[in-house]
């Protein structure tokens, strides 16, 4: 308990409903004022930095910000030093998950009452391939007048950057979950916390030698190099919360680390000096210098909301606050020296100093210690019948809205268009491509601004315009959108849906989206040919009824087959693809489809299987079924799953190849320069034609990147059509249930999306997946 508490000095709440962490709050003159006097910089997760200028006579706060900038990423930590190679002066470091931007914050003076104008502009920016925790800086290598930049990442890699350069990156042994860390200028070494519950500290020239030379993007594979040994650990036995260096004049260089229940000080050679055991449990750590006595001062914030003072191991003052502190600062402002600048999860920032204002504590009522089993087995009892009625009807997911304020209505025309509006269509068609016309009708309960409204078509298909913006929707006068969709690309259609999805701001301003499905008409990707007698793969299905007449199920597709007996169809898809020729028998139950390639069958089947269902709907026979009796087409389905990871694994190839012939590139232009600048230049030694036919062997390797990607978004898209029609069988096959049939459509995924990213690696493929 505390006697005395803080007197505020400056205070505000900054943002609404944003959350701060350790590493968002800090204090230094990051404009560079000829004054010396300190601000205050703030970073929240939701990605909003300010930078305060505390004045205790203004009573208006929002004038005491200077800066509030939003981010599309959050903030994980701010610092404050020489982070420019162009000038000596303080800059910004901000870490978000992904990235590391260095700005330069500088001050245009006003003539007018409102004072100066602050700006905020972006030096330079890192790219992080893995996401980061935190970082330090320091003059790492003994640089002197500059402040290099170390990240890590939550896997435990290390990225050193000198300033704008990336240097390079190495993993921390053992590294499970990341921990604070710290760089000592003296030796040359970066300290951390290892999950292991130690201190491990690494030399500097250790982590670069053990690192792989070359480029960010070779560095970052880490898949060589020299093991990593620490200069020196040390067992704490205790989870690591935070880490402080002393680093002042007049004592020696010393290593606090806050544990949950303990302070270590440590030398900097990893040689305990003292611990202090805490009987609270503490949640920041700040060190101070003391002008009088050689001993090291820290202030501790604790989560009973208290500041204590201590000096070596012991409590000089202790002083109740209002919130636990998150972070804690010194800074000196004008008006107030060496004030104490507070930070709360919530975002409570106050500027204090210690006084001798009594705090009012009024102690708990101790409850009995004595404990009536009984009763508590009654009580017992009790609560768990309870538990156990509700639980029996109660609904675990909340349930959705009756009404949305938008509603989505689509209308597929039944026709196809008489004039094609495709455009931009890389088939190979003799005719236009036909297309069909999508009306779409936005109605709304309230006034809606600024509606997005996207078409997702599924490859091959694409549509005329695939992102709309409406200004506004009002309730009285529906918003209608007309598209035009049709075949781009040449490839087979997995299915015939298209998903539309609006995004708006509801009235309580949260963004909220509404989707809808539409089916498309068969004939947009089919063409009715002349049917082919012979075919390699052949699919027979079953039914307990006569065969129909195929023309009677299918009138929109007869085309020159329509003075036909209805016994034998042919469809081919659009862009000269391949043919499927469906058969009904006279004599049995039986319907066939045959074609030389397998997954073309898909559509086909789909549409046949849905217009039989349709067809004796309508003619009152409930008890219509349709069964698929033959053994299931395994092998060509698996070469199929051959063909498309073949050409995965050939982009991984291809992509490693190609990285060599750079390497090596830069490692001839890299020779080749240093023999032009030599004074006394010597013979090439065919260097240049190296060099020339490196780059042959980079342009042929680009192209074939290009091309197996191609072939590999080909190959996924006739997998998943494969997969949709396995499925198809299956559940003919085993006469499932809708329940049983989306267990297996989650468990084999028809949805088998192609590599966006020509250079990821280690991604998670379909094989993988569904493995």
């Amino acid at each position: 308990m505390s006697l005395f508490k803080t007197r505020d000095w400056w205070s505000t709440s900054v943002g609404e409903e944003e959350d701060f962490d350790h590493g968002c709050l800090c204090t230094a003159n990051v404009d560079n004022d000829l004054g010396g006097c300190d601000k205050i910089i703030i970073g929240s997760f939701q990605g909003i930095l300010r930078i305060y200028i505390p004045n205790s006579g203004n009573t208006n706060v929002v004038e005491d910000v200077a800066v509030e900038q939003a981010f599309k990423q959050p903030i994980l930590q701010v610092e404050v030093g020489r982070f420019s190679s162009a000038a000596d002066n303080l800059k910004l470091a901000v870490l978000h998950p992904r990235k590391l931007a260095v700005f330069n914050v500088s001050v245009i003076s006003g003539t007018v009452e409102h004072g100066s104008q602050y700006q905020l502009t972006l030096l330079y920016e890192h790219i992080l391939q893995r996401t980061a925790f935190n970082f330090c800086y320091g003059a790492f290598g003994g640089i002197q007048g500059k402040d290099f930049l170390c990240v890590q990442s939550m896997d435990g890699t290390v990225f050193i950057f000198e300033q704008e350069s990336f240097a390079f990156s190495c993993f921390l042994p053992g590294a499970l979950l990341p921990g604070p860390i710290k760089y000592i200028s003296r030796h040359d070494t970066f300290v951390t916390t290892s999950s292991s519950w130690k201190v491990e500290a690494y030399r500097y020239q250790v982590l670069a030698v053990a690192s792989e030379t070359g480029s960010r993007e070779e560095t970052l594979n880490i898949k060589t190099g020299k093991k990593v040994i620490a200069d020196w650990t040390f067992n704490i036995g205790e989870q690591g919360l935070d880490i402080a260096i002393v680093e002042y004049p007049d004592v020696s260089t010393s290593i606090l680390i806050l544990g949950e229940h303990s302070i270590f000080c440590l030398s900097d050679t990893g040689t305990l000096r003292f611990v202090n055991k805490l009987e609270y449990d503490p949640c920041c750590i700040l060190p101070y210098a003391s002008l009088s006595e050689k001993c090291i001062n820290f202030l501790v914030g604790s989560h009973t909301k208290s500041l204590l003072v201590y000096q070596d191991v012991t409590l000089k003052w202790m002083a109740k606050m209002e919130f636990v502190p998150l972070q804690v600062q010194v800074a000196n402002f004008k008006g107030l020296r060496a004030g104490i600048v507070t930070l709360s999860q919530s975002g409570h920032l106050k500027v204090m100093y210690l006084g001798t204002d009594p705090s009012v504590f009024v102690p708990p009522q101790v409850e009995s210690r004595d404990i009536n089993y009984a009763t508590l087995d009654a009580e017992i009892a009790r609560l768990m019948k309870h538990v156990k009625s509700k639980s029996a009807n109660s609904v675990i997911t909340p349930s959705l809205k009756t009404e949305d304020d938008l509603s989505i209505n689509v209308h597929v025309s039944p026709n196809l268009d008489d004039i094609s509006l495709a455009s931009e269509v890389k088939l190979k068609e003799e005719k236009p491509v036909p297309s069909v016309t999508v009306r779409i009708q936005m109605k709304s309960r309230l006034v809606l601004e600024m509606v997005k409204l996207e078409i997702h078509c599924p490859w091959p298909l694409a549509c005329n315009q695939s992102d709309f913006t409406l200004t506004e929707i009002n309730p009285n006068m529906p918003s209608e959108t007309f598209v035009a969709v049709f075949q781009r690309f040449s490839g087979l259609p997995s299915h015939m849906e298209i998903q539309i999805s609006a995004t708006y701001t509801s009235a309580m301003g949260g963004r909220r989206v509404t989707m809808t499905k539409a089916q498309l008409p068969a004939r947009l990707v089919l063409k009715p040919v002349f049917p082919v007698k012979t075919a390699v793969h052949k699919l027979t299905i079953d039914t307990n009824r006569a065969a129909v007449n195929l023309n009677d199920i299918f009138p929109d597709l007869l085309g020159e087959n329509a003075d036909g007996q209805g016994a034998a169809l042919a469809f081919q898809y659009v862009g000269a693809g391949p043919v499927v020729t469906l058969l009904a028998s006279k004599t049995s139950q039986r319907y066939r489809l045959q074609s030389d390639s397998f997954e073309s069958m898909c559509l086909p089947l789909q549409e046949l299987v849905a217009r039989l269902n349709s067809h004796f709907k309508k003619s009152d026979h409930s008890d219509f079924r349709i069964t698929f009796d033959g053994p299931l087409p395994l092998q060509e389905y698996f070469e199929l799953v051959d063909t498309h990871y073949n050409y995965r694994c050939n982009a991984h190839k291809c992509k490693e190849i190609l990285a060599q012939r750079a390497s090596q590139f830069r490692t001839i232009q890299k020779r080749l320069l240093t023999r032009f600048k030599d004074k006394t230049p010597a013979p090439l030694q065919h260097l240049d034609t190296l060099l020339e036919g490196t780059y042959r062997q980079i342009l042929a390797l680009t192209d074939a990147v290009n091309e197996n990607w191609s072939a590999e978004q080909m190959t996924a898209n006739n997998l998943s059509s494969g997969t949709s029609l396995l499925n198809l069988l299956l559940r003919l096959w085993a006469d499932m249930t809708k329940e049983e049939v989306k267990v297996l459509d989650s468990t084999l995924s028809s949805v088998v999306n192609p590599s966006d990213d020509q250079v990821q690696e280690h991604r998670t493929g379909w094989e993988e997946s569904v493995d």
